[in-house]
């Protein structure tokens, strides 16, 4: 049973304020204590908001308003603690915020009566390298990606899976997706959609020199290493497109499946095929 919510918001959406009032009156009535951070807790007038960090470490459940972005922030927070995310769209569909404003309430009796459903979703630890020591580590949802500045050269990217030399790909970027990131960065780059539930990381390269040089799916369980080579040029590493660092020549990136996982609620009126064909139109002309 739940006893304490958390509540995030997309930062200055106009909407966010009344739902999560709406929200806040509800749990209330069922004396479930909701959390609030602190830019979130002041829109709407209560003194008591805290740190972003802390919420998830003190409640049983959080729920996200906004979209996919506010949602994959989120779930790096999280991290170890499975939290359940629940994620609310204020906008279009998401393929992770899978309720809209509309199945809200619905959503909400169904948290209190704890009849709702859970998608397990695979997140991946990434560390970057640098002569003998590790100059960053990320815990990411979606995807890791290696990518040139704009006026770079093709970069070089020796990739290994397990220790096995892969190849050497000659790109603008490499990007190492989970399942769920399929839908991200990976799809725009011509790599292939990945059911959630299937265990694999996928090695997808951006516009590469060879042709021949495909997206290929690996077992979850490998461990994927890219040593960069490149001249005076900018490259960066990038975390589900929102948090990085600039590489350096010779810095190798590695890449594995995390212990944490996002613990996603499911909306119960689709399924992933539903948002799948409603949000990139499928079956329309």
């Amino acid at each position: 049973m739940l006893k304490k919510v958390g509540i995030y918001a997309k930062k200055n959406h106009p909407d966010a304020e009344q739902i999560a009032s709406d929200i806040c009156e509800r749990f209330k009535l069922e004396k479930i204590e909701v959390l609030l951070e602190d830019s979130l807790a002041e829109q709407i007038g209560q003194v008591n908001g805290y740190a972003d960090e802390e919420i998830p470490g003190l409640v049983d459940l959080v729920i996200v308003l906004g979209g996919d972005g506010t949602l994959i922030s989120v779930a790096r927070l999280v991290g170890e603690r499975n939290v359940p995310i629940v994620g609310v769209n204020l906008g279009r569909l998401g393929f992770l915020t899978e309720i809209t404003r509309d199945e809200l309430p619905e959503m909400l009796e169904r948290l209190i009566a704890d009849d709702y459903q859970i998608s397990d979703r695979m997140m991946l630890d990434a560390s970057i390298h640098r002569d003998d020591k590790v100059v960053g580590e990320f815990t990411v949802l979606n995807d890791v990606v290696i990518n040139k500045g704009a006026l770079a050269r093709i970069i070089d990217m020796e990739t290994y899976v397990d220790g096995r030399h892969l190849t050497s790909y000659k790109a603008d970027g490499l990007i190492i997706s989970t399942p769920t990131g399929s839908t991200g960065y990976n799809l725009a780059a011509g790599g292939p959609i990945i059911y959630p539930d299937i265990n694999s990381l996928l090695i997808t390269p951006i516009c590469p020199h060879m042709l021949t040089n495909r997206p290929i799916m690996v077992w979850s369980r490998s461990v994927i290493e890219i040593k960069v080579k490149f001249e005076d040029d900018v490259v960066f590493f990038t975390g589900d497109g929102q948090v990085g660092r600039k590489l350096l020549p010779g810095d190798r990136v590695k890449v594995r499946r995390s212990k944490s996982r996002t613990r996603l609620v499911s909306s119960p009126s689709k399924d992933y095929f539903e948002i799948l064909r409603t949000k990139l139109n499928w079956g329309q002309r």
